[in-house]
């Protein structure tokens, strides 16, 4: 590994290397660009920006890395990524410290569950790569086996929210599977992904396997996906963005996998426990409401509206807006001046239009913006069927179960949906009907690393978790033996 004195700057008492990491060094870039905190604003680092050459010189690095490291097979490759567990569960205090400040996502979360998550991604595809059992059959006179061959360099381009765990997603299985690696971070929050790199060199990945290089979409991103030697591609991210992605991805028939926006229906039951619904659909505010699988369309049985509005209400006033790293504060700023004019302009129009902004609606100091629910005049209107990603949620009300399910899928969304009954039918009924890529009953954002996660829609192409996202980072072959000519 490289023992070149590294660019670096102090973020949150924390020592955070501001260059690219490519083939095992540190490289620097002759412009850079600025992250700044959300908390106050204030400036943390001058990032290397890359460009053509260093986005090449990463991917020819991990073009070259790949022989090497595929031969080592799941079992080596295991080893390697536990290591780099084991150094992420030891540095979550400094990982959650850094993150909180380039993205005020709250300092308690981060340290309880957010951080601790990638250590996690990093062991199960390890272990779920390690078990992998080739399927075996005998058919038409022959023995057959279906094999999975690592596919090759793997561009993964993460988003501006919860990017440590949103890059440890993406790149465990990739690098279980065999996969070498070329990761840009969102330039609005590069910070911890850098630490990544640090801590992937630390638990001894070979020079190649994992490269992180920084910089703006439209250049280092651009470039990385538009590269010939890239094989596979993977983004979190908005939908539009995907859509030059998978151009990109398309011109050298590359497959694509994409986890993208949600406009989330939150239906409550008149049989739902009503507290409960009430206090989770409040949580929606949780991040400033940049999360995307958020259920940001409340859909409420008519005979119980006023009163789980009024149980909505004040579970929202229980918020507190403030510094993320203290511990009372449930609300935090958004995440950028720009991303909190475009949340803003969402509301301005839809008050405009003619929309009824229930409470909030308005700035609230610096990056932070009060939350907001408004109750728009139709369902076609802007605020209900566009993405906000923002504090900012809207309800409408419902009369019967089909009604329920209509409103649920008529927008052009797919991702998550939250369903708050207190019947089993109901719940098999109305989780099949809903459109979307995961559907919670009675509770949110629970987790199996196995199971399959994407959206539908315009909330996304392809899957991951589990063997899916091994598949995807997987070329799969079959084998077949003419039965008796070998021994």
């Amino acid at each position: 590994m490289s023992a070149t004195a590294e660019a670096t700057a102090a973020v949150a008492g924390v020592e955070v290397p501001t260059d690219h990491y490519i083939n095992g060094e540190r490289v620097g870039s002759t412009r850079t660009f600025t992250t700044i905190s959300p908390i106050d604003e204030s400036v943390l680092a001058e990032v290397a920006r890359a460009g053509e050459a260093e986005v090449d010189r990463a991917v020819r690095a991990a073009h070259d890395a790949f022989p090497d490291w595929t031969a080592l097979g799941a079992a080596g490759r295991a080893e390697h990524l536990h290591r780099l567990a084991d150094l992420i569960d030891a540095n979550v205090e400094r990982l959650a410290a850094v993150e909180c400040a380039d993205t005020a996502m709250l300092l308690r979360s981060l340290r309880a569950r957010v951080i601790a998550r990638g250590a996690l991604n990093y062991r199960n595809y390890a272990d779920l790569a390690v078990a992998y059992e080739e399927r075996d059959w005998h058919s038409k006179g022959t023995w057959n086996r279906v094999q999975r061959l690592p596919a090759g360099p793997a561009a993964v381009i993460t988003p501006w929210n919860a990017p440590f765990m949103l890059s440890t997603w993406k790149t465990a299985p990739a690098l279980a599977a065999g996969c070498t690696v070329v990761l840009k971070p969102a330039e609005w929050s590069p910070l911890s992904c850098s630490l990544l790199a640090s801590l992937a060199d630390e638990a001894g990945i070979p020079p190649g396997v994992l490269n992180v290089v920084q910089g703006i979409g439209e250049e280092a991103g651009a470039t990385l996906v538009a590269h010939p030697l890239i094989r596979r591609v993977s983004f979190t991210g908005s939908t539009e963005t995907a859509r030059f992605i998978g151009a990109a991805a398309a011109r050298n028939v590359v497959p694509f996998t994409a986890e993208l926006g949600g406009k989330n229906p939150f239906i409550v039951f008149a049989d739902a426990d009503l507290d409960a619904a009430a206090a989770k659909a409040a949580g929606q505010y949780d991040d400033a409401g940049q999360v995307c699988l958020s259920g940001t369309r409340l859909l409420i049985e008519e005979p119980v509206l006023e009163e789980f509005l009024t149980k909505f209400h004040a579970a929202t006033d229980a918020h507190v807006l403030g510094d993320p790293c203290d511990d009372a504060t449930t609300v935090s700023p958004l995440i950028h001046a720009d991303h909190l004019a475009r949340v803003e302009g969402f509301v301005e129009r839809a008050r405009a239009a003619g929309q009824r902004v229930v409470r909030g609606g308005r700035r609230a100091g610096g990056l932070f913006y009060e939350p907001t629910l408004i109750e728009p005049t139709g369902n076609d209107a802007e605020i209900v069927q566009n993405e906000v990603f923002g504090p900012v949620l809207t309800y409408q009300t419902f009369r019967t179960e089909e009604q329920a399910v209509a409103l649920a899928n008529s927008t052009k969304y797919g991702l998550s949906a939250i369903i708050y009954t207190s019947s089993m039918g109901r719940a098999d009924r109305v989780g099949r009907a809903v459109r979307s890529g995961v559907a919670w009953v009675n509770t949110f954002l629970v987790r199996d690393l196995t199971a399959p996660f994407g959206g539908v829609g315009q909330s996304g192409i392809g899957r991951e978790g589990g063997d899916y996202a091994l598949d995807f980072y997987s070329d799969l072959k079959t084998l077949q033996i003419l039965d008796g000519s070998v021994r």
